[in-house]
């Protein structure tokens, strides 16, 4: 079998001209621009932007990164859009926030429609063959993704296969937590949304990451690299492999491999540019072990709740905003307030729990950790 090729590219800096010329010789490693796009198509750039932030902050792509991959795309004739669906908010506000509308408007380069979404139906998926896809990705010919290197709470890692979740218009992203509360069906639900919408092309953000308390209240990682590749599965493992993780800890690996989506075996991986040992951090914060599932019916759900981690409020950072308990999907909510009181702080309800992590996710102060449980490290030890 033909070898899924990653390209790797040492870049230290997020100057402007340093990131245009890494990401010019990265498109060049896997093929060059024009093996993905031709003159004249509407292509739509994908960023992650989770919930809009300072991009020193390391939570959303950087704007370097998406005005090198917009300025390619322009010159190789393309009509470029982009956007993404945050968390909560609109679409501008997030982009805005994150220093990308502005990056966004110097290249001419217009907001798609990511607040609105029309149902599809994708009979070939592995789990899940109904969504709601923003109208702008549906609109556009073509998608180049830019995913950022992160820990993830429930999916070990955020990566390319990750990044589509931003595809579903805003609040319809969190019936999927409450549809698939098991990890490896959440996982399967991603497979299925990357197999639908195909995206053309991966340039990952890694040249700074975060670790540890990702995907949004972790710390900058500096790593020094950009990763390109057509195939999202291998681009992640690569990743991976960068930061010490294993891959088959990763749930959409094995379901991405399974619907042929791409490759996380290494064998099967072509790595070209930068050897891959010197962007290699084994001290990279991150959770080094399978995430628990539930599948199985009541008695496995009692297991997860006994052993799977949970999600713990700090108090000393807790500013009691709620975003917490307005984004907690489950009915009645996980964490909230006591009746009538909003005076001290929520508290989670870990029987109502699903494990989801949005809390987590969303936390604008950083105030939500997840923290293993006792039996849990005795079992996964």
């Amino acid at each position: 079998m033909n070898k899924s090729k990653v390209a790797l590219v040492a870049c230290d800096s997020y100057d402007d001209a340093r990131v245009y010329s890494a990401v010019t010789r990265g498109l060049d490693l896997v093929g060059g621009v024009s093996n993905f796009i031709k003159h004249g198509e509407k292509i739509l750039l994908k960023p992650n932007v989770l919930f809009g932030s300072d991009p020193a902050k390391c939570v959303t792509t950087h704007p370097s990164v998406f005005k090198a991959a917009g300025r390619l795309l322009q010159e190789a004739g393309a009509q470029v859009s982009c956007g993404d669906s945050a968390g909560f908010g609109s679409c501008e506000s997030n982009m805005r926030r994150a220093g990308l509308k502005k990056a966004a408007d110097e290249l001419s380069i217009p907001l798609a429609d990511f607040d609105e979404g029309q149902e599809v139906i994708h009979k070939a998926a592995l789990l899940n063959k109904r969504f709601i896809i923003a109208n702008g990705v549906l609109a556009s010919d073509g998608i180049v993704s830019l995913p950022k290197l992160k820990t993830h709470g429930l999916m070990r890692f955020t990566g390319a296969i990750k990044n589509q979740f931003g595809c579903i218009p805003g609040i319809n992203k969190g019936q999927f937590h409450i549809k698939m509360p098991d990890p490896y069906d959440f996982a399967a639900m991603l497979v299925d949304l990357n197999t639908f919408i195909r995206p053309r092309l991966y340039i990952m953000d890694g040249i700074m990451a975060m670790q540890g308390n990702g995907p949004r209240s972790g710390s900058p990682r500096k790593m020094n690299v950009l990763l390109f590749s057509s195939d999202p599965v291998a681009l992640d493992a690569v990743a991976c492999r960068i930061i010490g993780l294993n891959p088959e800890f990763v749930p959409t690996s094995k379901r991405g491999e399974e619907a042929g989506l791409g490759t996380y075996h290494y064998a099967n991986i072509e790595i070209v540019g930068d050897g891959v040992e010197q962007f290699i951090a084994g001290d990279f914060e991150v959770v080094r072990r399978r995430p628990v599932s539930s599948s199985g019916g009541r008695v496995m759900a009692f297991l997860k709740n006994q052993t799977c981690a949970k999600p713990i409020i700090n108090q000393t950072k807790c500013t009691r905003c709620g975003t917490c308990a307005k984004v907690c999907p489950v009915e009645p909510k996980a964490i909230d307030w006591d009746p009538d009181d909003k005076v001290n702080f929520p508290r989670h309800h870990y029987d109502r729990c699903i494990r989801c992590f949005c809390c987590q996710e969303l936390c604008p102060e950083g105030a939500i950790t997840i923290k293993n449980t006792l039996l849990g490290d005795i079992i996964f030890r």
